[in-house]
C-alpha cells in the first residue's frame, strides 16, 4: 500500500470558553473520524488544532471575568485540551497561538507578504469608544445585522444567521465597552486587497486549478462551501484590513506600527503552520512537506462560519507567499442545533463537553455515535437528548452490541473461548462472506468522500447483518445436533466481529479498543477487515458488555439542567 502525506487541520478554537457539542460535531469530530481512517490505511498523517488566543474574543471575555487575557488563555487552553483528549479526539498536537514559535511565525509572514507588496497602506475612519479612548475591533461592536435583523450580530459576523459583517454594516452600532455609539476617528492600517484576486480563485474553486495545474477535484467539495465561495466572488471582492488597533495578540513587525497587531483571521491560520513547526520539533520531523511539498493534501474541518477565512482569505496568503500548497478541500459542516434552538454560549442553551464526560463517564463513544448520526453534513441539523437516548439503546447496545456480545459468549461457552474451524462452507455462508468483503471499500469511499453519516451506517448495516446470520442460522439450537455446523457458523461470527473492530474505530475508538483486548489482538489495519482474520484455534478472553443502556432519569435530568 502506497502511503499518502496529509495535514488534517481543525478549526483554532477560541480559548474564551469551554467545547460544546455544536464545536465537536462541527469541526473536530469529523477530522477524528477522516485521520484515525487514514492512519488505519497506514497514511502519513499530522493532525493539527489548538487555541487561538488572541482577537477581541479573548480580550472581551478577560473583562467580563476581571483577569488579564493571559489567565484567561491558559484556563481555557488547558480545559480544552484536557476535554478533547478524553473525548478521543486524538490530534497530533494542539498548540497555542500564544506561543514564541507562533509569534515568530506569524511574524515572518506578514513580514514576507509586506516586502512582496501583497498589503495596502492606508488611512480611514474606524469605530472609537470616547469614553474607553481606544479603537474597537470588530468584536467589541454590537448592533443589528442587516440580514436578519438580530439585534446582538457582532462587527464581524451575526451568530444568529452566520453572515460575515464589517462594523459599518451593523445598523445601530454600539459600543460592548461602554454601550454608548462609538464615534469614527482616523487610523492606519494595512490591507488585503482581495479584489486583485478574484480571477485565479473563481477559476481554482470552480476547476480546482491554478496556474494550469490540477490542485482539487471540485466535484468532491460541499455544496454549501463552494456556494459560498461563488456567492462572495460574484458579489466582488473588498479590501480588508490585516491588522487591528489592540494591545493583545501579535505585534504587526514593522516601523511605526505601535498599537497594532494582526487581525486575528491573519494570524490564526497561520498558527496551523506554526503547530505543525512545533510538533515537528518535537517528533523528530521535518515540517516543510507537510505544507509545501505537492504530494501533500492539506484539508481543513470547519464549521460554515468559517468557509470564507479558509476558502478565500487564506488560500490568497498562502499563494501571496508563494511557497505554500492551498488546500485540497475545506469539508465545512453547517450547524447543530439543540432541541429545536440554536446553540447560544451567551444564552447557556449547549451542552458542554467537559458537563457529559462527567454526566456520562466512560460513554465517550454513545455521544460520537449520536454526534455522527447526525452530523450537519449538508444542512442544519438536531441534537435532541432523547435521540441521544434511543440511538444509544436501540442501536449500539440492542444492535451493536448485542450481536458482538452473543458471539463471544457462545465461542466461550461451547469451546472456553478457542475459535473453532469452518468446516462447511454452505451457499448461505459464502453469500454472507461475500457481504462481508466489500464493507471496507464501501465505508472507506464515504469516508475519503467526507460522507461520514453514510459510512457510519454502513458499520451499523454490518452489525445488521451479523444480527441476521445468527437469527437465521440459530447455532444455539443446533449444537447438540449438528457441533460442525455451528463451528462453522461461530468462526463466520467472529471475522464479522474482527471487521466490525477494525472499520467502528474511526467512530467509535473506544469500543474498538474493548474489542481489541476481547478479541486478543493488537495491531489491525484497515486491509485487514473484510477478510478471514481470526483464525481457527485462536483464543479470545471473556466479554465485557460494550454498551449499556441509558435511563429515561438521566435524559430528564439532562432536559431539567439545559431548561435551567
Amino acid at each position: 500500500m502506497n502511503s499518502k502525506r496529509y495535514t488534517i487541520t481543525s478549526a483554532l478554537l477560541y480559548a474564551n470558553g469551554p467545547v460544546h457539542i455544536g464545536h465537536v460535531a462541527g469541526a473536530y469530530l469529523p477530522a477524528d473520524i477522516y485521520v484515525r481512517y487514514l492512519k488505519l490505511n497506514e497514511d502519513d498523517v499530522v493532525f493539527i488544532c489548538g487555541s487561538d488566543e488572541h482577537g477581541a474574543a479573548i480580550t472581551l471575555q478577560a473583562k467580563k471575568e476581571g483577569i488579564t487575557p493571559k489567565k484567561i488563555i491558559d484556563k481555557y487552553h488547558n480545559l480544552n485540551k484536557k476535554t478533547f483528549e478524553d473525548f478521543g479526539i486524538n490530534f497530533s498536537i494542539y498548540h497555542r497561538t500564544s506561543s514564541k514559535v507562533h509569534h515568530e511565525t506569524a511574524s515572518e509572514f506578514f513580514e514576507n507578504l509586506d516586502n512582496k507588496n501583497v498589503f495596502v497602506k492606508k488611512t480611514t475612519q474606524q469605530f472609537y469608544d470616547n469614553k474607553n479612548k481606544q479603537f474597537l475591533a470588530d468584536r467589541y461592536i454590537k448592533g443589528e445585522c442587516p440580514k436578519c435583523a438580530y439585534i446582538h450580530a457582532y462587527g464581524d459576523q451575526c451568530e444568529s444567521c452566520g453572515t460575515t459583517l464589517s462594523p459599518e454594516e451593523l445598523i445601530n452600532p454600539k459600543s460592548t465597552l461602554s454601550g454608548e455609539a462609538p464615534e469614527k476617528k482616523n487610523t492606519t492600517h494595512w490591507y488585503l486587497p482581495m479584489q486583485k484576486h478574484e480571477k485565479w480563485l473563481k477559476k481554482w474553486i470552480e476547476t480546482g486549478d491554478v496556474n494550469g495545474k490540477k490542485q482539487h477535484d471540485p466535484k468532491t467539495w460541499r455544496k454549501q462551501v463552494l456556494g459560498q465561495c461563488k456567492s462572495w466572488i460574484e458579489g466582488g471582492l473588498r479590501e480588508r484590513a490585516m491588522t487591528r488597533d489592540l494591545d493583545w495578540g501579535v505585534k504587526v513587525p514593522l516601523k511605526n506600527a505601535e498599537g497594532k497587531v494582526l487581525y486575528v483571521w491573519l494570524d490564526a491560520p497561520i498558527g496551523y503552520i506554526s503547530a505543525t513547526k512545533q510538533w515537528a520539533k518535537d517528533n523528530n520531523k521535518k515540517w516543510k512537506p507537510y505544507w509545501k511539498e505537492k504530494d501533500t493534501q492539506l484539508i481543513h474541518f470547519i464549521g460554515k462560519d468559517n468557509i470564507v477565512f479558509h476558502s478565500i482569505i487564506f488560500p490568497i496568503i498562502l499563494k501571496s507567499h508563494g511557497e505554500y500548497i492551498l488546500p485540497a478541500n475545506v469539508p465545512a459542516n453547517e450547524f447543530l442545533n439543540l432541541e429545536g434552538k440554536k446553540l447560544s454560549t451567551s444564552r447557556n442553551w449547549a451542552i458542554w463537553l467537559k458537563d457529559y464526560l462527567v454526566d456520562f463517564k466512560g460513554k465517550q463513544d454513545s455521544l460520537r455515535y449520536a454526534l455522527c448520526a447526525t452530523s450537519p453534513e449538508g444542512k442544519d441539523t438536531d441534537f435532541t437528548w432523547l435521540e441521544f437516548q434511543s440511538r444509544n439503546n436501540n442501536e449500539l447496545v440492542a444492535i451493536y452490541g448485542n450481536y458482538i456480545n452473543r458471539v463471544f459468549v457462545l465461542i466461550n461457552k461451547y469451546w472456553q473461548g478457542v475459535v473453532p474451524k469452518a468446516e462447511v462452507i454452505e451457499k448461505f455462508d459464502e453469500e454472507v462472506l461475500l457481504k462481508l468483503s466489500k464493507y471496507p471499500e464501501k465505508v472507506g469511499a464515504q469516508i475519503k468522500l467526507f460522507k461520514f453519516r453514510e459510512a457510519l451506517s454502513l458499520v451499523m448495516r454490518l452489525a445488521r447483518t451479523g444480527n441476521k446470520y445468527l437469527a437465521d442460522t440459530e447455532p444455539w439450537k443446533l449444537k447438540n445436533i449438528d457441533e460442525s455446523r455451528v463451528k462453522t457458523i461461530m468462526n463466520i461470527s467472529i471475522q464479522i466481529v474482527s471487521s466490525l473492530a477494525i472499520l467502528s474505530e474511526p467512530f467509535l475508538p473506544f469500543t474498538a479498543k474493548k474489542l481489541k483486548k476481547i478479541l486478543n489482538i493488537k495491531d489491525m489495519k484497515w486491509e485487514n477487515a473484510g477478510k478471514i482474520y481470526i483464525h481457527d484455534g485462536h483464543k479470545i478472553e471473556k466479554p465485557t458488555h460494550l454498551f449499556e443502556k441509558i435511563e429515561d432519569k438521566d435524559i430528564e435530568y439532562q432536559l431539567k439542567k439545559l431548561n435551567n
